[in-house]
């Protein structure tokens, strides 16, 4: 087995790791908690032809660092070029992790290690793309090896109600989280956060109660963190007190994992609403651990009492949302929300119960809500063209569930095997959906890269059959410069983190991020 106390390993990763490391162990095709088939390495591995693995990421988020990671470790003289369409890297880590959870971003010391190998080449500031400053997905396939898509999910699910497109007051949490993460696309969107003091927040997961948190935090304790100065001033002139986070269904089907029900529970001078009870088994002990400790929660409550308490929060179950309702004063602007009141089929208490409208409108007076049900990746532009295949309707790229990207023409379905496309692999939630944690993200890219270093070493057909350039980024730049993209390296946006420490330390905080482009770039003139 091998052994797991490596540097790169984040300590929340570690048990990931082991287990990922166990269930690999076996000597040949087997199947794993994962609930798919993975195969042993070679066991002697011997490359096609001795020249050097050239392999290009989409992406530099958690999957397209530890596929790198994987299959540097595992390729000999692997090389890996990663293109990212901003100047800095992280992906995920830095734009859509909570800024009051410092710990989860521990993981990016680690991907600094992998991207000082001299075998890895960051090249930011280089979107895939047909247009001016743009580089087209075709121009890299000539010169690599392979191709592994990591770029993540760039869009939110929409509801399809009436008023979701029409009214002010509506945001959607990819939005809202990436405005106060510093990400340069949501830099403007300047929520009001001053007409209301209550916000509704549409869907249960993760980033739905990261959002509650968000509006219910004390703004001191969000300022050492390394949110935004101009998030820290919107917040700060709030009037939020209420945040309802509503669901289709109940307290057992719904995302949220037990650290963030916890966290907010736990706020201090924020009281939490006890919620439906009806909806929680009697004798919880015989649930599994997961479901069992978040029902713990929710029945103890908060410490905070509801009628004192200056802010408040609740769980609202069974509501499937109906239509945004403008204003009376204000017919542009939203002034509240219609429910539908729901029933679980076949019964609260199943896992996989189904909502089911029972004709029951529920109106929630608001002019404030946040739309928090899911994000959703988009196929680049190319795609088509080259014939690499999408899902729009799930949002990824058709793949083994191991990462090699599937041919959609050769009859493949989810059920059986068809022919996979050459030297294409997939990691991340543009591979398996936007679910699960950053250990997750690191499960499923190394499983990626397993298949990349068996894929090598088993001489099976990869881009170019072996004719490429091999040149990599190099046989890249060329064209690139022509279609006027300026490429940061690693050693520019090292001089970026350092100005933006350096703007953080005067500030009292970790970092103050840039928010605009045009500003990251400015430090490397």
């Amino acid at each position: 087995m091998l052994k797991i106390t490596r540097p790169w390993t984040c300590r929340q990763c570690a048990g990931a790791l082991r287990q990922y490391t166990y269930a690999y162990s076996a000597p040949s095709t087997t199947s794993t908690h994962l609930g798919i088939q993975r195969r042993a390495y070679t066991a002697k591995p011997h490359a096609q032809d001795g020249r050097p693995f050239r392999m290009a990421v989409i992406g530099s988020g958690p999957a397209g660092f530890y596929t790198s990671y994987k299959v540097m470790s595992k390729i000999e003289s692997s090389v890996v070029d990663m293109y990212e369409h901003l100047p800095v890297p992280f992906g995920l880590v830095r734009f859509g992790v909570a800024p009051d959870h410092p710990e989860v971003k521990n993981c990016q010391e680690k991907f600094e290690e992998v991207a000082e190998s001299p075998r890895f080449n960051f090249v930011g500031n280089i979107p895939i793309g047909h247009y001016d400053g743009a580089l087209p997905l075709e121009a890299l396939l000539p010169h690599y090896d392979a191709v592994l898509f990591a770029y993540g999910a760039s869009k939110d699910r929409t509801l399809n109600i009436p008023g979701e497109d029409t009214l002010k007051g509506i945001y959607s949490a990819r939005a809202f989280v990436g405005w106060y993460n510093g990400l340069p696309e949501y830099s403007d969107l300047a929520p009001d956060l001053t007409q209301v003091d209550e916000a509704v927040v549409i869907g249960q997961g993760n980033v739905a109660m990261d959002v509650a948190r968000i509006l219910l935090q004390d703004v001191d304790i969000l300022r050492s963190s390394d949110i935004t100065e101009q998030a820290i001033e919107t917040l700060a002139k709030s009037k939020v007190k209420r945040v309802r986070v509503v669901g289709r269904r109940g307290p057992l089907q719904a995302a949220f994992t037990i650290k963030e029900v916890r966290e907010l529970v736990k706020l201090p001078s924020v009281a939490f609403h006890p919620v439906d009870m009806s909806l929680i088994p009697e004798d919880i002990s015989k649930l599994p651990r997961p479901p069992r400790r978040i029902m713990e929660v929710l029945k103890k409550g908060g410490v905070a009492s509801v009628s004192t308490a200056p802010k408040s929060w609740s769980l609202d179950f069974c509501m499937s949302p109906r239509s945004f309702n403008p204003g009376r004063e204000f017919p542009d602007q939203l002034g509240g929300m219609s429910f539908e009141k729901t029933s679980l089929s076949p019964g609260p208490f199943e896992p996989t119960a189904k909502a089911v409208g029972t004709g029951e409108v529920i109106d929630i007076p608001s002019s404030l809500a946040f739309r928090s049900i899911g994000y959703k990746s988009e196929a680049l532009p190319g795609f088509e063209s080259l014939g690499i295949p999408f899902n729009d309707r799930l949002g990824v790229i058709p793949n083994d569930h191991l990462g090699r990207v599937m041919d959609e023409n050769s009859g493949w379905s989810e059920s059986n095997t068809g022919k996979n496309l050459p030297g294409m692999y997939c990691a991340g939630w543009v591979k398996r959906g936007p679910t699960g944690v950053i250990a997750g993200t690191m499960e499923d890219a190394f499983s990626t890269a397993d298949s990349i270093q068996e894929d090598w070493y088993s001489q099976v057909p990869f881009l170019n059959s072996g004719n490429g350039s091999g040149q990599g980024w190099e046989g890249v730049k060329e064209e690139a410069a022509k279609r006027g993209c300026r490429r940061v390296s690693w050693e520019d946006w090292k001089k970026i983190d350092a100005v933006e420490k350096e703007r953080g330390r005067k500030a009292g905080k970790e970092r103050e991020k840039f928010t605009k482009i045009a500003d990251m770039l400015s430090v490397l003139d």
